[in-house]
């Protein structure tokens, strides 16, 4: 059994233990310590990383009370080494898990639902309820954590024998068997946890949800916590400054800057393609009747209006009449019809030639294909 350095102080930043076995496994080493402060991989948390002497721990596992530690290096049996674990890696989590335990201590308070799904990863974690939450019920529970945040309360670890166990009311997603380890947020939550946790409320930092949708049945959450949180605002605050420099609003009005610059685009597109279907039809009415095999380039539209030009194309040609639609930086979308020819051949050349994908019936195909105007050109002629 190794002991579990890390139950005794979470905040243990280096240690010293006696090597017991070190055994080759592929390019790595497996070593085992009588003493650790690394955390195995557990409870939706991943293991700790960090040194022993010169070799880098890449990975922690236990089993059966024993705990692996996957090195890059060899270490030698009997000898007494030094551990310093990756300290920014591991604080960072434990702030994650942390707040992960006062958002569902409070919404299975609240509401009632339990957290049936958790995932700390390397940009954000994620909770899972089994039941639907609205963003403001969302909003006054980031609230009332960070609430908690700012009492700086002690976190307590509690051992409780079998009958303590059998009289205390705690969350848990599994059955544990043998003793089980209580991570108490006294007022807020109650869990059977693994994970190292911070000792005190207040090291957890900002806590912010910054993301909900549906998923199955109940809703998924995503969350920030301290140095992560702060990330994101000073990223978030960027932008928003930036934005406000483009359009000369306050940062406070970006929104609606926005907004009316949406609607203004939109009015101007609008008017654009009003031009443009104009232009259109003036170049059916120059193309001579009886015409074969048309082709034209044309700036962004709507793919119902290039549709509509085909079929008027159609009218008036033979052979193939084809719409392309884009730029060479781009790419181009077409539409191909023929009132006359089985289509469908023409456009396998022309998506096997320029790259390109699409399809449809004999009299009409629409797709798009990553070339020049001139290699389209090309083939549409050979």
């Amino acid at each position: 059994m190794t002991e579990k350095l890390y139950y005794r102080d979470s905040h243990i930043k280096t240690f010293e233990a006696k090597v017991l076995s070190c055994e080759p496994e592929k390019d790595h080493y497996q070593i085992v310590l009588d003493a650790t402060a690394f955390f195995p991989e557990g409870g939706g948390q991943s293991a700790d990383t960090g040194m022993l002497e010169s070799v880098r721990v890449l990975d922690v596992q236990e089993k059966q009370d024993i705990i692996y530690h996957t090195t890059d290096g060899p270490l030698t049996p009997g000898d007494t080494v030094t551990g310093t674990i990756d300290w920014a890696v591991r604080f960072d989590r434990m702030q994650q898990h942390s707040g992960e335990h006062l958002i569902s201590g409070l919404v299975h308070q609240r509401f009632g639902y339990d957290n049936v799904g958790f995932h700390l990863g390397d940009e954000e974690t994620t909770l899972d309820f089994n039941g639907v939450l609205t963003k403001e019920e969302l909003t006054d529970i980031e609230t009332a954590a960070n609430l908690a945040v700012f009492a700086d309360f002690p976190v307590k670890v509690l051992y409780p024998s079998n009958g303590e166990l059998a009289s205390m009311t705690y969350r848990s997603k599994i059955e544990i068997a043998g003793q089980v380890r209580i991570v108490e947020y006294p007022g807020y939550d109650t869990c059977a946890c693994c994970a190292p946790h911070v000792n005190h409320t207040g090291e957890i930092g900002l806590i912010k949800i910054t993301h909900v949708q549906n998923h199955r049945g109940g809703v998924r959450v995503n969350i920030l916590c301290g140095m992560r949180a702060l990330r994101d605002y000073r990223e978030k605050d960027a932008s928003v400054k930036q934005i406000s420099v483009l359009l000369s609003a306050k940062e406070s009005l970006v929104a609606d800057a926005v907004t009316r610059l949406k609607e203004e685009q939109y009015t101007l597109r609008g008017r654009l393609m009003a031009v443009q279907e104009q232009r259109l039809k003036q170049e059916l009415e120059n193309l001579p009747a009886d015409s074969r095999d048309v082709v034209f380039f044309l700036e962004e539209l709507s793919p119902d209006a290039v549709r509509e030009f085909v079929n008027q194309l159609m009218k008036k040609c033979t052979g193939y009449c084809a719409a392309f639609y884009g730029s060479d930086e781009t790419g181009y979308k077409y539409i191909i019809g023929s009132s006359t020819d089985d289509i469908r051949p023409l456009g396998k050349r022309v998506n096997a030639a320029l790259n390109g994908r699409g399809g449809g019936k004999p009299e009409m195909i629409q797709g798009s294909v990553n070339a020049l105007q001139e290699d389209i050109r090309r083939v549409l002629i050979s």
